[in-house]
């Protein structure tokens, strides 16, 4: 169970590490998806680097010393961002894809706190 718990840890640091990264260099495909929400352009380019920084802090966590709040926190976001995809316009298979993105924290979590002790 460790060798799992473990490897989900890494695979939530991956993915939170690597889309922190791409905000904070303002990924520009990433744009309208701030706009939908009544950003500018500015001012989504301007917000990224903080969502990057919190996303990194927030992968940074989990690995170290995962917090049920910030395992829900993951969830959460990881199943919004993916979600925005076909709510932007994008296709479905856009947000299928991204599945593993809030399906790695969601089984972190169940397996963290949702098994029986």
């Amino acid at each position: 169970m460790r060798v799992a718990i473990n490897l989900l840890r890494v695979a939530v640091f991956g993915t939170f590490i690597g889309h922190g990264l791409f905000a904070i260099t303002v990924n520009p495909s990433w744009v309208p998806y701030l706009e939908f929400w009544g950003f500018s352009s500015d001012q989504a380019e301007n917000l990224m680097p903080i969502i990057g920084g919190l996303d990194i802090l927030i992968g940074l966590i989990i690995l170290i010393k995962p917090s049920k709040y910030v395992i829900m926190y993951a969830i959460a976001w990881a199943f919004l961002t993916a979600l925005m995809r076909p709510i932007v316009g994008e296709s479905w298979l856009a947000f299928i894809e991204r599945a593993a993105n809030w399906g790695a924290p969601a089984a972190l979590y169940a397996i963290l706190y949702l098994r029986k002790k």
